[in-house]
């Protein structure tokens, strides 16, 4: 009975926090609903007059970009700002022959009159945050806009965020994420879906109540006076803008996130690049958790509601771990609730828990809906891609849960970027992408194994007990069954 406990007291921690982030973001929900009500209306700079429009940075970091650099500077060159108020720096870390075909690319953008550099490393200590430390240094401009490499920023995109600034207490305004290639896959629309809740429920629940948000990492502006007070950027995280975002913020700097600016970007469209990004985020995700744990609660400026809020925030990604070991667990308790009949009063109590998944559903269908719209059909479209979601992102809880693990043990790893395609058609394709990885990882084989065992978990239902089946986890088991197997027959099919 030993064992039996022990499995038991994991069990329920695991779904106890989950069921604590859940209502979080019921929280979040509420919040962003009552943002729909308030004035949200501030001061803002007035750009018929020539001396109140700022100089501006805009910062382009990019390593081995082939397949988007032309398109990357040729929709910069287009952005509507004067000209002699703005400045362009390509922070070129590439080690390929793409510098030499960017350097072409921005003479010929300079020769019309822009103000565009391309400054090169040798040493590309810090990686991204190395790069934007670097072109700090010597950046003109008050404002430092950055866009990452699959960005499509549109033409009045500067005239929609730096106006903002009117306000001196703001120290970065973040603008929400498009994506050019929704609907490409599976794939892409799942992560879409995330990607939606976190730019409308999550960025808009906590910065209308004035709690922590993060810079995005990309299509937002940072007032260059913020950068420095809050220390500059560091490079010991794989996920630099969290952790200068919260630096900022526990200097009492503002955030202004704008819902409605939309900033175009293409999607991962090969599931080993978007198993790349989500390793990355979410191994920094819990080293910044490390980082900024112990800042966070002993801040004087911050009320409790935001550092619980905050805390929450920076253990987004340690949720998948505990989802992960809910699913893990979750064979062994049900062979333990058929052979315990005393334990059937906190089965019947650990039910209530499955409000988690009903809290989720509820929260992002208002997410959904702000997206596509609402309507009878549209529900039941949202149904089936809720549940394609959730299954998928089981599916990498494996994956995920490494990445947590080792963010939370302090192991370093290099900062793997995520390769681009320049695809936004189901026309064009992927393969033949120079950047992508050939070898498949020991994960992949493990995560095969994991589909087994859920598929075991099926079978298992029906045979439990003495009373003919147990089916209460079925759906549970049937959603890791192919969540598993999506990961891994994707996986294994890329690289053929």
């Amino acid at each position: 009975m030993i064992l039996e406990t022990i499995i038991i007291a994991i069990y329920t921690v695991a779904i106890l926090l989950i069921f604590l982030y859940a209502l979080a973001q019921l929280n979040l929900l509420y919040n962003y609903l009552s943002s729909k009500k308030s004035d949200t209306t501030c001061e803002t700079f007035d750009f018929s007059n020539p001396d109140e429009v700022p100089l501006v940075t805009i910062q382009l970091p990019v390593f081995n970009e082939m397949y988007v650099m032309e398109r990357l500077l040729d929709n910069i060159a287009c952005i509507d700002y004067p000209k002699d108020k703005l400045e362009i720096q390509v922070l070129d870390d590439s080690t390929d022959e793409t510098v030499e075909t960017t350097r072409k690319h921005i003479e010929t953008l300079r020769a019309t009159g822009l103000d565009i550099h391309h400054i090169t490393r040798t040493d590309r200590s810090g990686f991204k945050a190395g790069a934007l430390k670097e072109g700090l240094k010597i950046a003109k401009g008050e404002f430092i806009a950055i866009f990452d490499a699959d960005f499509l920023p549109q033409k009045s995109w500067l005239k929609r965020t730096i106006p903002y600034f009117k306000d001196a207490e703001i120290g970065v305004v973040q603008t929400r994420w498009g994506h050019i290639n929704r609907n490409y896959s599976i794939l892409t629309k799942i992560q879409a879906f995330a990607l939606d809740a976190h730019f409308t429920l999550e960025q808009v629940g906590r910065n209308s109540k004035g709690h922590f948000i993060n810079f995005n990492g990309t299509a937002g502006v940072w007032r260059k006076a913020c950068i420095i007070d809050a220390g500059n950027w560091e490079g010991d995280t794989l996920t630099e803008d969290l952790d200068l975002s919260y630096r900022a913020q526990l200097k009492n700097w503002k955030f202004k996130y704008l819902e409605h600016v939309e900033t175009p970007a293409e999607l991962p469209v090969v599931i080993s690049a978007a198993r790349s990004q989500q390793f990355r985020w979410n191994k920094g995700g819990a080293e910044n958790f490390r980082k900024m744990l112990w800042r966070v609660l002993k801040s004087n400026n911050i009320s409790t509601k935001t550092k619980i809020h905050g805390l929450l925030h920076l253990l987004n990604s340690t949720m998948f771990l505990n989802v992960f070991i809910v699913a893990i667990l979750s064979i062994p308790m049900l062979y333990i609730k058929n052979e315990y009949a005393h334990l059937r009063f906190y089965f019947y109590f650990m039910s209530f828990f499955v409000m988690s998944t009903v809290i989720f559903f509820i929260c992002y269908w208002f997410m959904y809906k702000q997206i596509y719209g609402s309507g009878f059909k549209k529900f039941f479209g949202y149904i089936g891609m809720f549940f394609t979601f959730f299954s998928i992102a089981m599916g990498f809880s494996l994956h995920n849960s490494i990445a947590v693990i080792e963010g939370h043990v302090g192991k370093r790893s290099e900062f793997v970027r995520t390769p681009k395609f320049n695809i936004s058609s189901i026309k064009d394709s992927w393969k033949g992408n120079k950047y992508l990885r050939k070898k498949l990882s020991l994960n992949v084989a493990i995560e095969g194994l994991l589909m087994l065992y859920f598929g075991f978990g099926l079978y298992y239902a029906f045979v439990v007990g003495d009373q003919g089946g147990d089916f209460g986890l079925f759906p549970f088991h049937l959603m890791l069954f192919l969540g598993f197997g999506y990961v891994f027959f994707k996986s294994i099919s890329s690289k053929v």
